[in-house]
């Protein structure tokens, strides 16, 4: 009998060159060619940031002129930049969306125009799977459905799935090698392959190293997943066509859609994500162009450019030694559009998906980890030779985790002023005194500063729940017109109630960043588990407190009681989140709520990756077939 070794599981070796990069230099890549020809990107950048500019100038003149009436010191012209940097992003978030409706209505067709005349020229194309620590069954069942899609469907394209393990747990070792094995008997004809690291340097970034370095010359595009990702075969074929057809083209983002979501907090993001995501999608892939980004996951990319262009540096750490790059996927994008290559963004291909984490808790793990990264982003702006829009890429990833801080300390100043003159935490400030003498805050002034700012917030979500037929959806898939305007009301109020609670944990991550407290690589946990009343006390504890005091403050008439939503919030952090981990399939009369067609109409992808994790897990659950023959 000849014993397979784990050598044996993967192809001959096709090494593949991956210098890495000098951030202090620029670089063009040789083989990347020139000449794209004329675009229009610069129309859609201004309708994008001029509105977002005009507006936030806008309340920059109304603050100052309601703070100026006594002088404007130096406190309230930082607590005004403040208000600006805070605001201008949700009205750059709001432009991009009208001009993705924009956007969608002028171009309503869900297919995307081919970018050439000519045939696709077949390419060999890996898709790559790198795990650490997964549920094997979720895995291999996911390759499968996509394995079987690709098999059934005819075409000059040659499709090989690698499943790169980064596991340090035996026993899940071992059910991956199974699960392997019972992949390769089902799907005997499919170009299948496994390869587990002896130690994951690294992390994701040295697995996909690892095999560009060893592998990666035998396929001129590699098609990166996460161990929760699942794409259709026709979504897979439209982008290698894509890709084939623009030589111009090193990389290629789809848009992932959530599914799989079972508990109210998963629901939650898979309902946003579904209605409102599109008109930002469409409006960022428009005013991007080929300057696009890259989320790490469920893209395409020319394996040459990659290995050519985005070899990963390790940076400088503040306690003398190096780190690696940690947010990675940004970077690369910069480096590959740094060195001649579009980068693009398809958000018209159907059939991409991806998980989300289940509970509040589970989310923010997961936030801690990734605010680590886009902050170390702040220190790569000055990369030499990036491309603007690059360096944006790489701002408003750090900016989304800064903006928690801005918001936080509006929130304070705004306890801080109170009920007026007479009514305030800070009521001792006075000319004698003279630190800070804040403006006179009416009933008037308060109501319409929520007004102004929700109705900013909301107005993206309004405007594509009102479109969303012309966003491809349809209602009977929403669970019909009653049980979508539930759902929508429902995703509004439970959002807000967790937009708090969040500011104040980005808040505490951006802080950890700052005392460089490094956050822990762990799988992501993708299926709902109720946590217990002491971990949720001990995780929520700090909000909570903050809740309290604000309602305290409420009730001695020291804190206005317009910030009653957010004390409110606060204060039943614990049991909020706690709603968050709820299964909503657990119950027949809950099934429906936040539904999305991923959840009430499956797609075929969808249903046979369910039916393949579940013929996985009873094969990983029955012994070895070698104990069964040993006994």
């Amino acid at each position: 009998m000849t014993v397979q070794r784990p050598d044996d599981w993967m192809p001959p070796p096709a090494p593949l060159s991956r210098p890495i990069q000098r951030l202090n230099r620029p670089y063009r890549d040789e083989n990347a060619p020139g000449g794209w020809g004329p675009s229009r990107a610069w129309i859609w950048r201004l309708a994008t940031f001029l509105p977002a500019v005009a507006t936030t100038l806008a309340l920059v003149a109304a603050f100052t002129d309601w703070f100026a009436m006594d002088g404007l010191s130096g406190f309230e012209g930082a607590l005004i930049a403040i208000v600006a940097v805070t605001f201008f992003w949700i009205a750059l978030s709001v432009s991009t969306a009208v001009l993705g409706i924009a956007t969608v209505i002028l171009r309503p067709s869900r297919a995307r125009p081919a970018d050439s005349a000519a045939t696709a020229a077949p390419m060999d194309v890996a898709l790559l799977v790198p795990i650490f620590n997964e549920v094997p069954a979720d895995v291999f069942g996911n390759a499968a459905a996509m394995l079987s899609g690709l098999g059934a469907r005819p075409g000059g394209h040659r499709y090989t799935l690698f499943i790169l393990s980064d596991t340090t747990d035996e026993a899940v070792a071992g059910q991956e090698i199974r699960a392997f094995f019972t992949l390769k008997a089902s799907l005997p004809d499919a170009r299948l392959h496994y390869r587990r690291r002896i130690s994951n340097t690294d992390g994701k970034i040295g697995n996909l190293a690892d095999w560009v370095e060893g592998w990666g010359g035998a396929y001129s595009a590699m098609l990166v997943l996460d161990a929760d990702s699942l794409m259709s075969a026709p979504a897979i074929a439209a982008l290698t066509d894509t890709l084939a057809r623009d030589p111009s083209a090193g990389l290629i983002q789809s848009f992932p859609l959530l599914y799989g979501a079972r508990t109210v907090f998963g629901r939650i993001q898979q309902f946003s994500n579904r209605v409102y995501g599109t008109p930002l999608a469409e409006g960022l892939a428009r005013w991007t162009d080929r300057e696009g980004n890259y989320w790490g996951h469920n893209a395409i990319i020319r394996s040459a450019a990659f290995a050519a262009c985005a070899g990963l540096p390790r940076l400088r750490s503040s306690r003398g030694g190096t780190q690696m790059i940690l947010s990675h996927d940004f970077v690369e994008a910069g480096l590959l559009r740094r060195a001649g290559w579009a980068v693009r963004f398809l958000p018209r291909i159907e059939g991409s998906y991806e998980e989300a984490p289940p509970t509040l808790i589970d989310y923010i793990l997961r936030d801690r980890r990734w605010c680590q990264g886009n902050l170390q982003h702040l220190g790569l702006l000055a990369t030499r030779g990036l491309h603007p829009v690059s360096r944006f890429h790489l701002f408003s990833g750090a900016m989304a985790y800064l903006l928690s801080p801005a918001w936080f300390v509006l929130l304070v100043v705004w306890a801080l002023i109170g009920n007026g003159d007479e009514a305030n935490v800070i009521r001792y400030f006075s000319g004698l005194n003279p630190q800070v003498t804040w403006p006179e805050i009416t009933t008037a002034n308060n109501l319409a500063i929520l007004i102004f700012m929700y109705g900013m917030l909301l107005a993206p979500k309004l405007v594509a729940a009102c479109t969303i037929r012309r966003l491809g959806l349809r209602l009977r898939d929403l669970g019909g017109l009653r049980q979508f305007l539930i759902s929508l009301l429902a995703e509004i109020s439970l959002s807000i109630l967790y937009a708090p609670i969040l500011m104040i944990h980005q808040s505490l991550a951006v802080l950890r960043s700052a005392l460089g407290r490094q956050a822990a690589w762990r799988p992501q946990r993708r299926r709902g588990v109720r946590y217990g009343a002491g971990v949720l006390i001990k995780f929520h504890i700090v909000e909570t407190l903050i809740g309290l005091l604000l309602m305290a403050g409420m009730a001695l008439g020291l804190v206005t009681l317009w910030l009653a939503p957010i004390a409110l919030s606060l204060a039943a952090a614990i049991p909020l989140s706690a709603l968050s981990g709820v299964d909503l399939d657990a119950r027949r009369w809950s099934h429906r709520q936040l539904g999305t067609p991923e959840t009430l109409n499956a797609p075929p992808i969808i249903r046979r990756a369910l039916m393949e994790r579940r013929r996985f897990a009873q094969a990983l659950q029955s012994p070895p077939a070698d104990r069964i023959a040993a006994e």
